[in-house]
């Protein structure tokens, strides 16, 4: 009985010392992820600079293709027009979900945890029909939409514009975000979408990201050793969030064709269309955003959301 105090003492300090170590790590998670989200402020300015406003780029200004050297677009009474006063984004938003298009969402069950955040971002344009609401949700607030898939699908809206307007009324009333000055031959597919937008009267909005901007995030990533010739769509999606929003949840980010119980996973939940090989760096990309989500910068959903079979990457210790 004389060695039950001291016992207890044992117990007491121990707990004491785990809560301690605790809240330790939990101090440093938090550390870490206010230093990834400066040096993100820093360097690229992500809420004034991600799209191309009146107030960031007046006319004469000159904006250089991130995509492609030497190239130039100066900024005259046309262009200057279709441009917003200023970010249209009420700032910061708070849940965002980051939704790319990996194989590894079919059957995933995660619609409704997608849907559930207070800001939505998807890639490219992706199919949300009724065959995969289950999987990857309804709801869309941004979009990005690449000049090469308005030129794949769309002829470049060269002809009828009516099918491209239909095929967007899935999306919403969400942003439809262009990179209309990376490459020179994206520009004029980029405006005609604009145009197509409001000549129907759509309630969609056309976003340009900023060429200032991608470059800027392209340096950021480089010099973090992913050295590839362009960075994803999801990446920049993933950096834009980080900029924008309070937390971060990415989806449908798994760029191998084997999963974690080793079954096949095909390149996108709706084909297995592959990538031109040696474009992106999806492997490095994924390891960057993996070492984000153990120090809890932002966090990743891989496998099944429902069911009570959750295939999570799992939570970085003390979170």
């Amino acid at each position: 009985s004389n060695q039950a105090p001291g016992h207890c003492r044992i117990v007491i300090w121990t707990f004491i010392s785990v809560r301690h170590r605790l809240r330790l790590n939990h101090l440093l998670l938090l550390v870490s992820t206010l230093i990834h989200r400066e040096l993100l402020q820093a360097c690229c300015d992500p809420r004034n600079k991600f799209a191309v406003t009146k107030k960031n780029s007046p006319i004469g200004k000159i904006l250089w293709y991130d995509g492609e050297l030497y190239h130039f677009h100066k900024v005259n009474k046309e262009t200057f027009s279709l441009f917003m006063q200023e970010t249209p984004l009420q700032l910061p938003l708070k849940k965002c979900s980051v939704v790319g298009n990996g194989g590894v969402l079919k059957n995933s069950g995660c619609g409704k945890d997608i849907d559930q955040a207070d800001f939505i971002m998807r890639c490219n344009l992706p199919p949300l029909s009724k065959d995969y609401k289950e999987d990857v949700g309804t709801r869309t607030h941004l979009v990005t939409a690449n000049p090469s898939i308005i030129a794949k699908r769309f002829q470049n809206l060269v002809r009828s514009k009516r099918s491209f307007v239909e095929s967007m009324k899935v999306y919403g009333s969400s942003y439809i975000y262009m990179p209309a000055f990376s490459m020179k031959s994206g520009t004029e597919p980029s405006l005609r979408v604009y145009h197509a937008l409001a000549d129907c009267r759509s309630n969609q909005t056309v976003l340009f990201a900023n060429p200032d901007f991608l470059s800027s995030l392209s340096k950021f990533w480089k010099n973090r050793g992913i050295r590839a010739k362009r960075l994803s769509t999801g990446l920049f999606l993933v950096s834009l969030a980080l900029g924008l929003c309070e937390e971060v949840t990415l989806y449908g980010f798994w760029p191998f064709s084997l999963g974690l119980r080793e079954d096949f996973v095909s390149h996108h939940y709706y084909d297995n269309v592959l990538p031109l090989s040696g474009f992106h760096a999806m492997s490095d990309e994924f390891l960057q955003l993996w070492q984000l989500h153990s120090i809890g910068t932002l966090r990743m959903r891989i496998g099944e959301c429902s069911h009570g079979s959750e295939r999570n990457v799992p939570p970085a210790e003390g979170t």
